[in-house]
């Protein structure tokens, strides 16, 4: 790779034209959707009355419609196959089972400072046959589990104390003791299916024309035409008696529950159908006892009605069931021969995905079935996050937890736990015990396999062992951007199609690589604002630290005219002065017509803002820009912050503040008074920052505050003046990272964690996992439009290294030095390791998951800072296709929307709702 100076004609031409180029947005963290009550629903207050006409008992349901009005025409909606995603797959669940069960690893048991028992489980494994070995490790409590996993080092050895610490436990009644009975393997799985059945039951009623009650539904004897039809796309039709698969409650061996029934397989999971037309049926019994039984006590129930949009809906509280707390409703229309969806979820159950399309019609039959299939999973697995089941799976839980416990209590005494406490999780056995520690592994190893063989029998394990995930194309797989890199990026962003790289060998650089800076600018931070021809850089060597700015267009000229490489000394007039010593600062995201620079110099904040344009030195096509910046105020801290972001204030005027990460915590500052308030306490001996990321729901500020392996929503509202009111909300929440990040990126729907070998990939709106793609050597180098990113994997393999379990052969997994599995040798002194660049391309993660971008009428207010009149202008990214709003405008989005998505009634869903962005960025080229 060559990266002198005087690069090829073609290669300057080629950088032109990449440059020239629309970006897919002007800022990833500038992309809202209006997806909380567009897409998820809002929570109404749905009244029926019985047939005396008196008003019935009122219930609170979540409607999904996919669209704002029911009453107008549609045409069938615009959706990507790959939105529709399991939440939780099965293939990320049941660690213990599948990589813990019949394989060699460690469990330990002690008591918390609350003097509540706990069990943890610890396993040495190759990363899903990816060669990538890393420590798994599964914490028992009574609030539930708690799985992360931690990188491997053949130099550090892993301790007890050291995992638990990673998982927030650092206080100890009893420290934890290794348990070397094999039976625990018996408990722990039972402890272990306490998480929900990997296998699931659905109703299905039918409900002709007009019927109104459930009564009437629950006795109709057979089915339409249509019913059939879409009972045929659901699955197949089994034969009860005799059925050897998942049976769902049903009866198998008398038909006393029916004599057929629907079941089929979908990602691992069974599912059986208990239809309404297909249970028993009595004419004496006017209620149908029997059928109510079964369907009545199905979480989640598909409710098939006949007749036309226009005529009378179904509604929840048709239904008196106290159990099922989701419905949906489907429609079919034989004159498109499409279905049309519905669904209600009661107000407890948190939001779960996929949000329908808009209108909700499906002409794709097939599409339609696995959209229904994964939503229905979906909403089990959330409905059974809701303080009805969450309660009683503790008190499971907290049962069966301290019942082991007590068993355990009298091999303390005879000391039948080893005494390894806090010893390492790999521990090199002596010659002597060799033997006798080797024959308790293989008896550890035989009964854990006989457990996971008596559980595939019964039916209760995850059977994506023995199928494949669906091969389909999914939104985060990368593309080859850049092969064998030889040089450690410190920093990149988007530049076009092209990406800035800086390094500390080589100085900074455009791919394909064109010098633009020597090795004299260390640059640590950078950012590239196309719409204002704006570079920020922040250079960091010894005491010399400043921010620079220049303009896009002067540097895009230089390389037109064959310019020498730019050092340091060339750069003297770009470095803003009252910046030295700066070692972090940040940028507000929304910037329409004001940019603000936070810079942090030791403790001390340093508050920049960009003059308007018509101010500024643009005129006089000066080079530099400096001139345009200028100094507003100094805010002192107590110590110096590690991680910053601005937060916009819903006027702009004296309530915009500053997120800043220190110490322990979180703490706001408003940037006009320099006040601080407490945001969020890390409760963890030690606290590793990783981000704060500013989102926004209704206009009013939230932040994602990620530390360590948590996330945690925080919503910052109302302001108050100039002063935020900071309390628990309903809409905070918190989820954890399998693996500790080392970056963040939020691209809606997604949010994506870059660990040291891992992007683990979770929804927006509820924090669930949807994929694990494992990335040796990972190293995020840009996100602010397209996601770049570094790696040593193979280029083959980079965009298809899923985790998913695609064989059968168990990857080597144990705790012993002896046992090591084999993995590729480390290079030797003083060889380099070539890197590759790979890109997600923004638009395959945004794309049409949000239907359309709100279009603000004050669009053509917004700025942009035209090219200097002494320069050559160079092609910038045009206002059409890279909005940025002002906070007035986004106020005024947000309250328009709400008006036209929910007209003048009372708002019930707001307390339910995690996040509602509304879209203040560019139209996206998909």
């Amino acid at each position: 790779m060559a990266l002198s100076s005087g690069s090829s004609t073609d290669l300057v031409t080629l950088i032109f034209l990449q440059l020239s180029r629309c970006s897919a947005s002007e800022d990833l963290g500038c992309r809202r959707g209006d997806f909380s009550r567009k897409h998820y629903g809002s929570v109404e207050l749905l009244i029926s009355s019985d047939a005396d006409g008196a008003i019935q008992r009122a219930g609170r349901f979540r409607v999904e419609n996919g669209s704002s009005d029911e009453t107008l025409d549609y045409t069938p909606g615009t959706w990507r196959r790959t939105d529709v995603h399991l939440e939780n797959p099965e293939y990320h669940t049941r660690w213990f089972f599948k990589y813990f069960l019949g394989k060699v690893h460690q469990n330990y048991v002690g008591t918390d400072a609350e003097k509540n028992p706990f069990y943890l489980s610890v396993v040495l494994s190759d990363q899903n046959n990816q060669r990538v070995p890393q420590y798994r490790a599964i914490l028992w409590r009574k609030t539930g589990t708690l799985k992360i996993s931690l990188p491997y080092s053949p130099t550090k050895t892993l301790s007890v104390k050291s995992i638990l610490s990673a998982m927030n436990m650092d206080r100890f009644e009893k420290g934890p003791r290794e348990i070397l009975n094999p039976e625990i393997q018996k408990d722990l799985l039972v402890l272990e299916e306490q998480e929900g059945s990997v296998n699931f039951k659905f109703g299905v009623l039918y409900a002709k024309d007009g019927q109104l009650t459930d009564d009437e539904m629950f006795s109709n004897e057979t089915g339409s035409e249509n019913f059939d039809k879409f009972l045929s796309l659901l699955g197949d039709t089994i034969t009860l008696q005799g059925w050897a698969g998942y049976r769902g409650g049903l009866d198998t061996k008398n038909d006393t529950t029916g004599i057929k029934s629907i079941y089929t397989v979908y990602q691992g999971h069974e599912l059986m159908f208990h239809v309404s037309t297909m249970l028993p049926y009595s004419k004496e019994n006017k209620q149908q006892v029997e059928r109510k039984r079964h369907i009545g006590n199905d979480i989640v129930t598909i409710v098939f009605q006949e007749g036309d949009d226009a005529s009378s809906s179904f509604k929840p509280s048709m239904i008196r069931s106290h159990f099922t707390h989701i419905f949906a409703l489907v429609r079919y229309n034989s004159q498109n021969d499409s279905y049309r969806l519905k669904i209600f979820s009661e107000e407890s159950v948190p939001l779960f995905g996929p949000p329908l399309p808009s209108p909700p019609v499906f002409t794709d039959h097939q599409e339609f079935r696995d959209f229904l299939l994964v939503k229905l999973i979906n909403g089990e697995k959330a409905t059974l996050e809701t303080p009805t089941f969450a309660q009683k799976r503790q008190r499971t839980l907290d049962m069966l937890i301290r019942s082991l416990y007590q068993d355990l209590m009298p091999d303390l005494h005879k000391n039948m736990l080893n005494r390894r406490s806090f010893s390492d999780v790999l521990p090199e056995s002596p010659k002597s015990a060799r033997k006798k520690e080797e024959a308790r592994q293989a008896e550890f190893v035989r009964i854990g396999q006989a457990l996971k063989l008596k559980t595939i029998v019964r039916g209760d394990a995850p059977t994506s062992l023995v199928t494949t995930g669906l091969c389909r194309k999914e939104p985060w797989e990368s593309q080859l951007f850049c092969s064998t890199f030889p040089y450690d990026i410190v920093c990149a962003d988007s530049w076009g199609q092209s990406v800035l790289v800086a390094t500390d060998a080589a100085g900074v650089m455009l791919l394909p690589p064109v010098h633009m800076f020597d090795r004299t600018m260390v640059v640590k931070q950078m950012h590239v604002l196309e719409p204002q021809d704006l570079l920020i850089t922040r250079t960091d060597k010894g005491k010399d630290a400043r921010l620079y700015v220049f303009r896009l267009s002067t540097i895009k000229k230089g390389l037109e005219e064959r310019q020498l490489i730019r050092g340091k000394c060339d750069s003297r007039e770009n470095k803003l002065e009252k910046t030295k010593g700066c070692h972090l600062y940040s940028i507000n995201t929304h910037h329409g017509s004001e940019l603000r620079i936070v810079a942090a110099i030791r403790n001390k904040l340093l508050l920049i803002t960009r003059k308007h344009p018509r101010f500024s030195a643009v005129a006089t096509g000066a080079d530099s820009p400096v001139e345009e910046f200028q100094y507003i105020r100094e805010i002192c801290l107590c110590d110096p912050p590690v991680v910053m972001s601005l937060v916009d204030g819903p006027t702009g005027e004296n309530d915009n503040m500053i997120c800043v990460a220190y110490k322990h915590q979180f703490d706001l500052i408003n940037e006009s008074t320099g006040d601080a308030y407490r945001l969020h306490h890390a409760e963890a001996n030690r606290v590793n920052f990783v981000a704060a990321i500013d989102v926004y729901e209704d206009g009013e500020a939230g932040l994602l505050l990620c530390y360590n392996y948590i996330c945690y929503y925080k919503k910052v509202c109302p302001f108050n003046g100039s002063t935020p009111m900071i309390q628990s909300n309903t809409s905070d929440f918190h989820f954890s990272w399998n693996q500790m990040p080392n970056a963040i990126v939020c691209a809606f729907p997604y949010i994506l964690a870059f660990t040291t070998d891992s992007i683990e990939i979770r929804l927006v709106v509820n924090g669930n996992l949807v994929y694990t793609a494992v990335v040796p050597e990972l190293q995020l180098a840009a996100s602010r439009s397209d996601i770049y990113f570094v790696s040593s994997a193979p280029v083959s393999s980079a965009s298809n290294c899923s985790s998913r379990d695609t064989s059968s052969q168990s990857s080597p997994q144990t705790p012993t030095g002896y046992e090591m599995p084999m993995f590729p040798s480390p290079l030797g002194d003083g060889e380099a390791t070539c890197k590759h660049i790979f890109k997600i391309p923004l638009c395959n993660l945004v794309g049409r998951s949000i239907e359309r971008p709100l279009k603000s009428p004050l669009v053509n207010k917004v700025l942009t800072t035209p090219a200097p009149t002494m320069v050559a202008p160079a092609p910038l990214i045009s206002a059409t296709h890279s909005l940025s709003l002002s906070r007035m405008e986004i106020k005024e989005i947000a309250s328009r929307t709400r008006k036209e998505l929910l007209g003048k009634r009372k708002n019930y869903f707001a307390p339910y709702r995690k996040f509602n962005y509304y879209i203040i960025c560019g139209i996206f080229d998909v």
